[in-house]
């Protein structure tokens, strides 16, 4: 049974992972086993539950105790709960955008670049994407259109960021992910090489008069195919786009030259899926 706090100040001990941890402070890198991520709504709660991550503490209105998120305090055992009326939760920042309930969860253990590309056959690898909304939404397409796993670049958005997991709808527990370097300057280089040692052809997903189309045979033949995606507005850095094995294009129409790199995303994984 949860413990149940009654908010009477946000400086309440307890609370400082909710109201006034940075990101970068909630992540704890140099020691990811004492990292924290936040998980907002009943489903998403409930897919990272699902997916074995460790619930530290919950935030929500009292009228979601007995109501919408019932079963979540239930699954979380003797955890803090801290509960108060709407009004007074919305002096927390961003609050009253979420669904009335956040939770407070350890990071997981991330598979390492090799066993993530052990038995997979189609990857996204996302370069220095920096907005944690279309971080978000590639890892939802990902998810339901066939991707086997998603790598990150060092100087990309965090996929346990508040808002990626939002936006995910919690995907991201559902996708295996994995960090491919831990330093900027170990990407492209070794990390294309990495991805090449176990087995990938690489297509870089950019605009580039000699790219070819997304639809080539060539491509959805690849027994092991790795789909990067770069970052908004510049794309994919020169030497990433060098050291590819392909340089892909989604073929535009009505004078428009790209899509939103979540839009490419989706695009991209179902015309490259293993057919």
């Amino acid at each position: 049974m949860a413990q149940i706090i009654e908010i009477t100040s946000l400086d309440q001990p307890g609370l400082e992972v909710y109201t006034s941890l940075t990101q970068a402070q909630l992540r704890n890198r140099l020691e990811p086993e004492k990292g924290v991520f936040i998980a907002e709504s009943p489903k998403v709660i409930a897919r990272a539950l699902e997916a074995g991550c460790q619930p530290l503490s919950l935030l929500m209105e009292r009228r979601q105790i007995e109501g919408g998120a019932k079963e979540i305090v239930a699954r979380c055992g003797d955890v803090p709960l801290y509960t108060a009326d709407r009004e007074v939760l919305a002096g927390l920042t961003g609050y009253t955008l979420t669904r009335g309930v956040l939770c407070a969860l350890r990071r997981p253990a991330l598979p390492t670049v090799e066993q993530l590309c052990a038995g997979a056959t189609r990857l996204a690898v996302l370069e220095n994407i920096v907005d944690s909304t279309n971080v978000g939404a590639i890892f939802r397409s990902a998810a339901a259109l066939h991707m086997d796993g998603v790598l990150v670049t060092p100087s990309c958005c965090d996929p346990l960021c508040r808002r990626a997991v939002r936006v995910s709808m919690g995907t991201v527990f559902q996708v295996p992910w994995a960090w491919l370097g831990d330093a900027p300057g170990q990407w492209p280089h070794p990390g294309l090489e990495r991805l090449k040692a176990q087995g990938f052809a690489t297509a870089a997903m950019a605009l580039d008069e000699h790219a070819r189309s997304i639809d080539d045979p060539e491509l959805a033949a690849q027994k092991k195919l790795a789909i990067l995606l770069g970052t908004e507005g510049d794309g994919l850095a020169k030497t990433t786009i060098a050291g590819c094995d392909y340089t892909v294009c989604i073929p535009m129409s009505h004078g428009v030259d790209s899509l939103n790199v979540a839009a490419a995303s989706a695009v991209a994984f179902w015309e490259l899926r293993v057919r």
